[in-house]
């Protein structure tokens, strides 16, 4: 998880055969690292396909998700484990090094009170069991916190750490979100130092999951302070411009957030690699 990566949903949402060629066909003419493939039915993916044609072009992967309903970790541990396992096993087939998202739970989880001690004790016991998995196969685990209005389970980056920690495994890091932490950091350089020790991925995305550098991202202080931990993990653009429609109710987009993908590549990816560059990330 080196370099400047980009999520795949700006090409596609469905990682079939089609959707796999069209966006590592993307990546490639804007010279990505690596991609984000979005596992978002995990048992539905032609793994030795994905694997040829990331070997073919010398592409490198992370895969991400976030729980089904059905198997949302604080409710069903024993279900968020098999379906974890799963998807680690597609992760490894596919070649790519790490999964991660919201691994702890789902995208639209709230009970509308604090996590219960239940929750957090099934979290953690699903995470253990992940990581332990993951580790066999050789793959990095990431967890995702996410805003309050997606999950209630995991929000900041101290939170996360807080259950690295509580889990204990060295194969478990840190996947943090610029839009995210708009929402909830005291200051994106506060969650970027609190995460610090555990940190090794990154979401680009802006404040309004649209255009990178027209919205409220204070990027100059994110950039500043990946910079002074001596970042060297992978940093993902991501702006959802193709939601189906159970994902775009799950993160609440409701309206375009860019113009067109184009849009988004053409501006926000130039803004975004100058900063890298500009703060010796890339």
């Amino acid at each position: 998880m080196k370099g400047f990566g980009v999520h795949t949903s700006m090409w596609t949402m469905n990682w079939d055969r089609a959707g796999a060629e069209s966006a590592v066909a993307g990546a490639l003419s804007h010279g990505f690292d690596f991609v984000e493939i979005a596992l978002t039915q995990p048992t539905q993916v032609d793994a030795p396909h994905t694997a040829a044609l990331l070997e073919k072009h010398g592409l490198s992967a992370v895969c991400s998700l976030g729980l089904p309903e059905r198997c949302w970790a604080s409710r069903h541990p024993d279900l968020a484990i098999d379906y974890l396992k799963t998807a680690l096993d597609v992760t490894m087939a596919c070649g790519a090094l790490a999964l991660s998202g919201v691994t702890f739970g789902g995208i639209g989880e709230r009970t509308g009170h604090p996590p219960t001690e239940t929750e957090i004790d099934n979290v953690a016991r699903t995470l253990e069991a992940a990581a332990k998995h993951a580790r066999k196969l050789g793959l990095e685990f990431g967890i995702e916190p996410v805003n309050r209005y997606e999950n209630h389970i995991l929000n900041t980056g101290w939170q996360a750490v807080a259950m690295i920690e509580r889990v204990g495994a060295d194969n478990i890091f840190v996947h943090l979100d610029t839009y995210h932490m708009n929402i909830e950091e005291k200051g994106a350089g506060n969650g970027i130092l609190d995460a610090k020790d555990h940190l090794r991925y990154i979401h680009l995305s802006e404040s309004d999951r649209g255009t990178p550098g027209e919205g409220n991202c204070p990027w100059d202080e994110i950039f500043a302070t990946l910079r002074a931990i001596g970042f060297s993990g992978g940093l993902a653009m991501e702006s959802f411009i193709n939601m189906p429609p159970e994902l775009g109710f799950g993160l609440s987009v409701w309206r375009p957030v860019a113009k067109s993908r184009d849009e988004v590549l053409s501006k926000g990816l130039p803004f975004l690699r100058n900063k890298a560059q500009q703060y010796k990330l890339i």
